[in-house]
């Protein structure tokens, strides 16, 4: 289905257009005409199929323009993932005279973001914690939203939202509708969808093989003492432009990145320490493909969608399992294909072959060492017996 089928505003038909959309993907065909129809829904449905744009056509074409206080808010687990929101609301509306769209999260300065409400505007993105801050300085009045969603809900509730946004849904008298998008339906978007929701339609769109993210998984077994010279020699070998490589500590991060600074590579480090105006500009220019090298903390595995991602290095071994899942998730976007790379000790070998079982990547992960002899990654299959068939992949 098209988007110019539907019956909406054509200045968001018009947009859609501008965007390089035209077929609509099964989330959007199964969700938009749901919220268009008013529905509580709760969506099941894997990162990058288009959620952004599934719920933000239905609530921009009922924003009534005339009207400045806030009809619609939609509650994000992280500030990357706010912006992203926000910034894909404003593409959308780009023909749409008179909508004014509010983002606002944590780490950033109140009185600005003040400001901004106290203009006026229809749709508030916004992190839980933030929001309330801005509750309690009587900064934003809910009493006319009657929209709500919950995107990326599973994360949110579980980074112990919870009673955030209950008092959030609560303070919302006007609310007709709760919709809420997540990558899986825990306990806690269960337990809101009881107190909240009525009649709730339900929608779980499965990956199809087509529409899932192409990305081929290595396994690097190295030791501490060869980490550094096995990412620097994948990153050189392969000619990757853009690559994001994952750390579980700040500190690790802010080390690696000064070591391939020394090795001459154009890097960056982003973390949670970093003010959100740095994490901003250091964004903008990974976007712009100023920095080659991205070296992360999870704070980057959600909400930051950059397109054309060549590879992923989890440089150490996610300590949550769900994080590897999230962490991969940032290349093979858009259609493009992308690859990953998890690099580990033997002491960490049975923590990695867990990971990889629970995550049902055990499959799809391939051991892969570099010959430094000729320069090249090599990956070991293991298709009979004991012994391992050695293959020139690259």
């Amino acid at each position: 289905m098209q988007f110019r089928e539907l019956s909406i505003n054509p200045e968001l038909i018009r947009a859609t257009q501008a965007m390089g959309f035209t077929e609509m993907t099964e989330i959007q065909q199964k969700a938009i005409p749901l919220m268009l129809a008013g529905h509580d829904m709760i969506a099941k449905a894997p990162t990058g199929t288009g959620k952004t744009v599934a719920f933000g056509i239905p609530i921009l074409n009922q924003v009534d323009v005339t009207r400045k206080k806030p009809q619609a808010v939609i509650l994000s687990p992280t500030r990357e993932l706010a912006q992203q929101i926000a910034a894909d609301l404003q593409d959308l509306a780009q023909f749409m005279d008179g909508v004014r769209i509010v983002c606002v999260y944590g780490g950033a300065g109140l009185e600005k973001q003040q400001k901004q409400l106290k203009a006026g505007c229809q749709i508030v993105v916004a992190t839980p914690g933030r929001l309330m801050d801005h509750y309690r300085h009587h900064a934003i009045d809910l009493s006319d939203v009657e929209t709500v969603v919950l995107d990326e809900a599973d994360e949110m509730l579980n980074m112990g939202f919870y009673k955030d946004v209950r008092h959030i849904i609560d303070l919302m008298k006007n609310r007709k509708s709760l919709s809420m998008f997540s990558a899986t339906i825990s306990r806690e978007v269960l337990d809101i969808g009881w107190l909240y929701q009525k009649n709730a339609a339900e929608v779980d769109v499965q990956p199809m093989q087509e529409s899932m993210p192409k990305i081929d998984q290595y396994k690097l077994l190295t030791t501490g003492r060869d980490k550094l010279s096995d990412l620097a020699q994948i990153i050189l070998s392969q000619g990757y432009k853009r690559v994001m490589v994952f750390c579980n500590t700040k500190y690790n991060t802010a080390m690696l990145a000064n070591q391939l600074a020394r090795l001459n590579f154009n890097v960056d480090c982003l973390h949670g320490d970093l003010s959100q105006a740095e994490r901003n500009r250091i964004m903008g220019r990974f976007k712009a493909g100023e920095i080659a090298v991205l070296v992360a903390t999870d704070v980057a595995a959600r909400g930051i969608d950059v397109s054309d991602v060549d590879a992923v290095i989890n440089y150490d071994v996610p300590e949550d399992n769900e994080h590897y899942t999230h962490r991969i998730g940032r290349t093979g976007r858009a259609k493009r294909e992308g690859a990953s790379y998890l690099f580990y000790t033997r002491e960490e070998e049975k923590r990695v072959e867990t990971l990889l079982r629970l995550t049902r990547n055990t499959d799809d992960c391939r051991s892969v060492k570099f010959d430094f002899n000729h320069e090249k990654l090599i990956v070991e299959d293991k298709p009979q017996g004991d012994k391992f068939q050695i293959r020139s992949y690259f």
